[in-house]
């Protein structure tokens, strides 16, 4: 049986607690888009800018990326579930006071605390999936990598409907489904230890001194600009209803789910992770730039968007996949190392993008885009070669020091 097929069908023989931390999963993934298809009617109704309205990705992100820093250190102080728990209730408490703000800036500011609990839920998420699911490491991310496609997939139709009523109704349609994700993580989830050595706060920093970690998770960063200037940027392109916006991006997400889950692994076992990602990150540069010279083209923009999910769910799982297997440190280190460097790019570049169009027109950030992710070849033929080492593993084996850094109480795996 090829890897591809073994772990795909790992997905349906998982202990509970896989299943209970992949719910929450696809809840966290579904806030990413959830805003998305509103958009619009926020500027309209909080009379805001484009750039005021992209700050709701540029403050979630940032926080983001920064609450990385100090995910790992949280773990090993409290325990990877109870920092599950804290990273669910931050969610669950921000996403509703974002819904009762009547400000641009208040939403802002509340999006930032999701942010922080989101980068708690985030990396502690993906180290407990790795060291308890079945199929080893690869059918982990593979896992993983299903729940962030199901909910980004599901998160823009969600956001939809809800925002086709009002536009606070996806903020508070997170704290609902959050809440369910809470309650689900902390029924279904067996205790866990601490890991025997504490981490320290410095450990991601230190870990990106390592040059394929480093060179990956740039790859990471300049690739997350391209996505999030079209993710944050091109629903004012489209002249939708938020309900329209949301079958959009439903669309968008299908794909990226479809293409992480099944092609993703097959384009890898075919021709290997570098040379998969050098083609792919060059079709991500291609479809980033066609919104740019078609931006006053909404039916362009559209089919664009759509097909964009294709070439967004190979990259997920490969670069996932890449920064999992060239780090020399423990994975929830590696997780959240890359985490900071990525989100970087990602919370900056919707921000960039809105002042872009103000001061200079409206395919500007996407040529920027465009160019920004070409940089991420270069980034990735750096770490060429221990990629190359990389994909000559056997990655069936889970190394033995996953359990030792996240351990679940004996026969929860079985």
């Amino acid at each position: 049986m090829s890897r591809s097929a073994d772990t795909s069908g790992s997905l349906l023989r998982q202990p509970r607690a896989v299943y209970a931390v992949a719910f929450a999963c696809v809840i966290s993934f579904m806030g990413i888009g959830l805003v998305d298809p509103i958009l619009p009617a926020l500027a309209t109704k909080l009379h805001a800018t484009p750039s005021q309205v992209e700050l709701l990705f540029t403050s979630y992100l940032v926080i983001t990326a920064v609450a990385m820093l100090v995910t790992g250190w949280a773990a090993g102080r409290f325990g990877p579930k109870p920092t599950l728990l804290i990273g669910l209730t931050l969610v669950v408490v921000f996403s509703a006071l974002a819904g009762s703000s009547d400000t641009i800036a208040g939403i802002v500011g509340f999006r930032a605390g999701w942010g922080l609990g989101n980068a708690l839920f985030i990396a502690t998420s993906l180290a407990v999936i790795v060291a308890s699911a079945r199929g080893g490491f690869s059918g982990a991310i593979i896992l993983y990598e299903t729940a962030l496609g199901i909910g980004i997939a599901s998160g823009p139709l969600v956001g939809g409907v809800l925002g086709n009523i009002t536009w606070r109704g996806p903020f508070f349609g997170v704290a609902f489904l959050m809440a369910c994700a809470l309650i689900a993580t902390l029924v279904l989830l067996p205790p866990t230890t601490k890991p025997p050595v504490r981490p320290r706060l410095r450990d991601p920093i230190v870990a990106l001194r390592h040059g394929p970690l480093a060179k990956v998770s740039l790859t990471g960063l300049f690739y997350n600009w391209g996505f999030f200037t079209v993710l944050g940027y091109s629903p004012f392109l489209m002249h939708l209803s938020a309900l329209d916006l949301g079958w959009v991006f439903f669309g968008w997400g299908v794909l990226v789910a479809i293409f992480a889950i099944f092609v993703a692994p097959a384009l890898r076992a075919r021709f290997g992770t570098a040379p998969t990602l050098y083609v792919n990150l060059a079709l991500v540069a291609v479809g980033v730039l066609a919104i740019g010279i078609w931006a006053h083209h909404p039916l362009v923009v559209i089919v664009t968007v759509v097909l964009f999910g294709t070439v967004v769910g190979i990259n997920n799982t490969l670069v996932t996949t890449a920064v999992m297997s060239v780090a020399p440190v423990p994975r929830p280190v590696a997780s959240a190392a890359y985490g900071f460097v990525r989100f970087i790019g990602g919370g900056l570049a919707p921000y960039v993008a809105g002042k872009l169009v103000e001061h200079v027109g409206v395919s500007v950030p996407f040529v920027l885009g465009a160019i920004v992710v070409l940089g991420g070849i270069v980034a990735l033929a750096g770490a060429r070669r221990a990629l190359d080492i990389a994909d000559q593993e056997d990655e069936q084996v889970v190394p033995d020091d996953i359990d030792a850094e996240i351990e679940l109480p004996e026969g929860t795996t079985t």
